[in-house]
């Protein structure tokens, strides 16, 4: 089973490059998602049974100054691989990594059954690109939040905004664990307890700050990320 893995060099990528060894992992010089040819080519040059997208602009500041460079890697490129596994006709199972931030963080605990609204343009562009996924039958839309083991890159952390948290490992493992059952549609991938990014951010970074929303100015961000699921199970968080 040959795993086409998109984002490669992302921490997700490198966890999933682990799980499935028998994978093709691009760099950017080798797949821009935006080159269509280049795109062609890579279905052209080898037998794909999987594809795991991860390749996305993921920065919410970066998408709000950017939003054309968001938009054409994120939206755009996502429906070049769409489009070219429907034109040639491929069949090929294509697994997307999307984000608890298609909801609006107004209450939290989203399952797969609630309504997406997006907060920025980052998350916009990722709901966007779900609905490209959803035009082959053989997709299978991955909803997480995830950070790596790193120390926290950042001074400070909120307290005030949340997420069921998972590290990037266990997202790898977990969507190999989905794709074994064989399941389509969409899966939020969880872990077992809604923590605040400060309680996250303390597991690698004892001696971080803390800070809320009021001392923060940039884009509007998903304040509760956190999700459930009716379709998958939890996983345990460190």
């Amino acid at each position: 089973m040959v795993v086409l893995i998109t984002g490669g060099t992302g921490a997700l990528g490198k966890e999933l490059q682990k799980v499935f060894p028998e994978n093709i992992s691009p760099t950017h010089e080798e797949l821009d998602i935006t080159n269509k040819e280049q795109v062609k080519k890579i279905f052209q040059q080898n037998k794909i049974d999987i594809i795991i997208h991860t390749a996305a602009i993921t920065k919410v500041r970066k998408c709000e100054e950017d939003k054309q460079l968001a938009w054409n890697v994120n939206v755009d490129g996502t429906k070049n691989l769409i489009d070219e596994i429907v034109q040639s006709k491929l069949n090929i199972n294509f697994v997307y990594v999307s984000t608890a931030c298609v909801f609006d963080g107004h209450s939290g605990m989203y399952t797969e059954k609630s309504i997406p609204y997006p907060e920025n343009f980052y998350s916009l562009t990722k709901l966007l690109a779900e609905f490209e996924v959803k035009k082959l039958q053989s997709s299978l839309i991955i909803r997480t939040n995830f950070v790596t083991r790193k120390p926290w890159p950042y001074e400070k952390a909120f307290t005030d905004r949340y997420g069921t948290y998972l590290f990037a490992e266990q997202v790898a493992n977990g969507i190999n664990d989905v794709i074994k059952e064989k399941i389509t549609g969409i899966v939020h991938i969880v872990g077992d307890k809604k923590i605040s990014v400060f309680e996250l951010a303390k597991i690698t970074t004892p001696q971080i700050e803390p800070m809320t929303i009021d001392d923060y100015s940039g884009p509007s961000l998903t304040m509760d990320m956190s999700l459930d699921t009716v379709r998958w199970k939890k996983y345990k968080f460190f």
